[in-house]
């Protein structure tokens, strides 16, 4: 029995007066029958009335218990309880269950019941952007209970009745209440549910379509002058909730009906096709789509829109459509994503051996959405551009990034919606899976391209190493408790470290064996829910049938449990030869934060590490060989290590770990890209650059090094080298671009560029339209390698731009090749006067094309004059101007902007309470804005400034600005300790 709120219901007396007696009390019972039974009949009447009557102060009650005991720190402080009668001595046990909290004030749901199946029946009202709700939800008794506690957040529940399925008649229901604290509907019943038994629960309630992000929330777009509204879900990870009331938790899968009411002027769509339609003669009608099979709340879905659509079928007859406003479909812009989405569905069919589990797959293109894209089964949602693309006007790294937002959703249909992870602190199981295979799916659609073994580096392992090397990083699976804790798991972390480990673990298994391995986990698991160890037991299993015996749970938990990442340091030995010694410790940036927090400085970060190693000379490499390195330290022969030859470890980098060397091997190394750098693979060439920067900035190499090894970049012919060269030299490009010296830099890094430069030349306008496979890599060296130029100032790169801008203004022709356009319109704008920044942000308003807007509004972030700056960060709030998720990106471009860095910052700081109400909530949002408003402040003014902010602010996004500090410390530190030997070191390179 649960510890009674308010003291509703039958009382325990009652209960127990209502059990048969034995022995002396049945002597007696006829001449008490007639009075006990009286007073029986008035006590439940009573009760019946009190149960009424203090329903209304069971919330006040029951959280006085929950902060007075359980110490929820979340909403008003609630009032102490009356003190209680005093009692009959109970049993122990009894008291000790009185004291525990009531079930709805825990942060999960208690798992007394389990839902079996819903039936919705929704009205959408678009005028007046309401949801009128009637929610019908079987639910199965597992443990006796006298509560219902189920999500529901927001919503206004009207009517709450209880029937028991074999049975006509309603169970008596004593009360409901919200409990805003823990986001849930509490439902009071005057008798226990039994355990085995299965009840219907009906919720009559209504909830607004919100103007926010999430939950159930509404958009608009302009089409011939008029202004038209659509409403679509976005419940990822707890927003259904605010919907309708349900048991918001991955594991709780149940079934779905849906039946949506709407103007017969729109369409609704839903995970599943509709079944029948049932027009009213007012001008209604309502859609009746068919049941889901078995799957989570967060991933349900619905919209109302009056968009078009075009389809396609897969060879195995799944439609495809998508849908969009009708004036991109007219244009064909949804085409290109409706083609590849046909392909990776048969794709990820074969190569997971497990059939795509609907009849249809929607893709719908929206105009306002909190992230690129939401995986509902079946009805995938996604923000306009990251979906619609014109090949007349979009250039490769677009195409790029819309292809891989599709196959990230797409592989989402079997990791995530199919198999789905028990609870939120494995939500890397997804979305590591989804962002591996962004680049899988994209070398089967592009094969030329070698996604997989080449960009996956710059654009997942380079950049999350920066983030997982601060102290401030966490474990890939971190623990949560409540809903407020679930926001933070959804970050970098999780997809592109998930993402990381599940490349490195593919690479020691073998591919087919990984694949295999997947294959035996999705057929397993389908339609249920997985934990990690399921992962690690399937795998092992699948490494026995090939003969190899790994624990892959006993390696992976290393790897998962811990934060952070090693570095692995190989030196030669002196007096043996071809012994080597290799140790690991804990890669960090800010050393000082090992000898101030013990947590970091002591011994225990210990990862086991399939260090792959080969051995090279001036004209050869040698196989690689694997050592697992376990231990702080160990020596280890190396074969054919002779005089004169490097080592060169973690080959084409599958592993997540930084390599140093002792300065002998780093000399040969940098000689060896100097006298014949193709000796060294391409992936090794991109590395060397990003570990040497890395290791640079820590501490751990010289700050010359990097700068030598860059040296050879002007004979490098490859793309991926000069990305990896870009990205490492771009944050000490705003580390020093405020200081006296800063042309000191910028000219040795323009030498570095100038001969490259010179040899690609500009692309010619159009060659791209193909997206020639054989040309993507040299379009993209040539783009970075103009990027470069013009932003380190080369004098011919900005009078291109400038020209190629004026004879757009004069001719009012878009001659730009569409490869370069973003640097050309940054360039122009940062170059001329302030008609070109007018000239651009027309164009702005006036563009349909979405890939174009994107460009034209961050190019006027690029200005030197700083009213113009201010002027756009405060149109940036404008949502008719500016789209919510667009105004971040603003925001963060201003502030790399070295003219305008202190105007975002102090923007930020002015407007925080209104970006933060708009934001809060929407995973990566405020995290995105908070690093990027921050992440290139370096003067100790500025670092006080932010923890003087936080004091004051910091509530509900404290992960993200305790990065932040440490983001803005370490650049404070490093201007202290090595701007100037970098200086001196660059002087002395020039004068030669």
């Amino acid at each position: 029995m649960e510890p009674e709120a308010g003291g509703r219901g039958p009382s325990g007396q009652w209960a127990e007066a209502a059990r048969p007696r034995t022995t002396e009390r049945h002597v007696a019972v006829h001449r008490r029958l007639v009075l006990g039974f009286a007073v029986s009949i008035v006590a439940l009447l009573l009760v019946a009335v009190a149960a009424v009557l203090l329903s209304v102060r069971v919330e006040e009650c029951a959280a006085g218990r929950a902060a007075g005991r359980a110490g929820n720190g979340t909403g008003p402080a609630a009032p102490e309880p009356e003190p209680e009668p005093e009692r009959a001595a109970e049993p122990a046990e009894e008291e000790e269950r009185r004291r525990e909290p009531p079930p709805w004030t825990r942060p999960r749901l208690p798992g007394h019941l389990r839902p079996l199946h819903y039936n919705l029946v929704l009205s959408a009202f678009l005028e007046n952007f309401t949801l009128g709700g009637e929610a019908h939800v079987q639910v199965l008794c597992l443990r006796a209970t006298r509560h219902l506690v189920l999500h529901a957040h927001r919503l206004r529940v009207e009517a709450v009745r209880l029937a028991e399925d074999r049975l006509a008649g309603a169970l008596p229901v004593a009360g409901f209440f919200l409990y805003p604290q823990t986001q849930t509907l509490v439902v009071a019943l005057n008798r226990s549910l039994e355990p085995g038994r299965s009840y219907n629960l009906k919720v009559l309630y209504g909830a607004p379509i919100e103007n926010e992000l999430l939950g159930f929330f509404r958009s608009s777009y302009v089409l011939h002058g008029e202004r038209r509204f659509l409403a679509v879900t976005q419940f990822s990870p707890t927003h259904a909730r605010k919907a309708f009331p349900c048991f918001d938790e991955p594991i709780y899968k149940a079934t779905f009906k849906i039946s949506i009411k709407h103007q017969a002027t729109y369409l609704s769509l839903s995970n599943m096709p509709v079944e029948t339609s049932v027009f009213d003669e007012d001008g209604w009608v309502t859609d009746h789509f068919s049941q889901t099979p078995l799957m989570s709340t967060y991933y349900l879905a619905w919209a109302v829109c009056n968009f078009t659509y075009r389809e396609t079928t897969t060879k195995n007859g799944v439609v495809v459509r998508l849908y969009a406003r009708p004036d991109a479909i007219r244009r064909g812009s949804g085409d290109y994503a409706l083609n590849i989405t046909r392909r990776l569905i048969e794709f990820y069919e074969d190569y997971f051996q497990v059939p795509y589990s609907l009849p249809k797959l929607d893709l719908l293109a929206v105009p306002k959405h909190p992230y690129a894209a939401m995986e509902n089964w079946g009805l995938s949602v996604f923000v306009e551009q990251r979906i619609l693309l014109d090949p007349s006007i979009s250039s490769i790294s677009y195409l790029l990034d819309v292809t891989m937002v599709i196959v990230h959703e797409l592989c989402h249909q079997w990791f995530g919606d199919l198999v789905t992870p028990v609870w939120w602190e494995d939500v890397w199981l997804k979305e590591g899976f989804a962002h591996y295979f962004e680049f899988v799916g994209t070398d089967y659609l592009y094969p030329g391209w070698n996604m997989e073994k080449q960009r996956f580096l710059t654009d997942v392992l380079h950049e999350v190493m920066l983030l997982d090397g601060l102290a401030s990083s966490h474990p890939v699976s971190q623990e949560v408790q409540q809903a407020t804790d679930i926001d933070r798991v959804f970050d970098w972390i999780a997809y592109k470290k998930g993402a990381a480990l599940i490349r490195m673990l593919a690479n020691f298994m073998g591919h087919s064996v990984f694949q295999m391995g997947l294959q035996d986990y999705l057929t397993i698991h389908k339609y249920g829910n997985a934990a990690r160890k399921d992962l690690w037991n399937t795998l092992s299993e699948a490494l026995k049938k090939v003969g190899k015996f790994v624990d892959i749970q006993e390696v992976m938990d290393q790897w998962t449990l811990q934060m952070g990442y090693p570095v692995i340091t190989i030196m030669g030995n002196e007096t043996a030869e071809n012994i080597v010694q290799i140790s690991q410790e804990h890669f960090i940036y800010d050393l000082n934060v090992k000898f101030k927090d013990p947590d970091h400085g002591n011994n225990s970060y210990l990862w086991q590490i399939p260090l792959t190693i080969a051995v090279g000379n001036t004209s050869h490499i040698s196989s690689e060989a694997i050592i697992w390195v376990s231990n702080k330290s160990e020596r280890h022969r190396i074969a054919s290590l002779e005089e004169g030859s490097w080592l060169l470890g973690n080959i084409n980098q599958t592993g997540y770990f930084r390599v140093n060397y002792d300065i002998r091997n780093w000399k040969l190394l940098i000689d060896q890209l100097t006298r014949n750098h193709k000796v060294i693979s391409v992936s090794n060439r991109a590395s060397l650059i990003d570990d040497a920067f890395n290791l640079a900035r820590a501490g751990y190499l010289p700050q010359n090094i990097p700068l030598e090894i860059i040296k050879y970049l002007s004979k490098e012919k490859e793309f991926l080298p000069w990305h990896a060269a870009s990205r490492a030299l771009y944050p000490l490009d705003k580390l020093l671009d405020r200081t006296e010296s800063y042309n000191i830099f910028n000219e040795y890094i323009l030498r570095q560029v100038a001969a490259m430069y010179l040899k690609l030349g500009w692309p010619t306008n159009n060659v791209e339209k193909s997206f020639a496979q054989a040309s993507y890599q040299h379009e993209e060296l040539r783009r970075e390698v103009i990027m470069l130029a013009c932003s380190f100032g080369n004098k011919h790169c900005h009078q291109q731009a400038a020209t190629l801008i004026s004879d757009w203004i004069s001719s009012n022709r878009n001659r730009i090749p569409l490869n370069v356009r973003d640097i050309v319109y940054c360039t122009g704008v940062s170059l001329m006067d302030e008609d070109v920044w007018e000239f651009i942000w027309m164009k702005f308003h006036s563009t349909t094309a979405v890939s174009e807007k994107k460009i034209l509004l961050e190019a006027l972030t690029c200005s030197d004059d700083r009213n113009l700056l201010n002027r756009l960060l405060n149109l940036s709030l404008n949502s008719e101007v500016v789209l919510d998720q667009d105004a971040i990106d603003v925001i963060i471009h201003v502030a790399r902007n070295p003219h305008g860095r202190d105007l975002a910052w102090k923007f930020f700081r002015e407007k925080w309470k209104i970006l933060n109400a708009r934001y809060g909530e929407a995973l990566f949002m405020n995290s995105k804005l908070i690093s990027g408003v921050t992440e290139f402040l370096n003067a100790e003014s500025e670092l006080n400034e932010l923890k003087n902010f936080i004091k004051t602010y910091a509530e509900g996004s404290a992960a993200s600005f305790s990065r932040a500090v440490e983001t803005v410390e370490a650049n404070v530190r490093w201007q202290a300790l090595y701007k100037d030997e970098l200086f001196q070191w660059l002087r002395r390179s020039l004068a030669h």
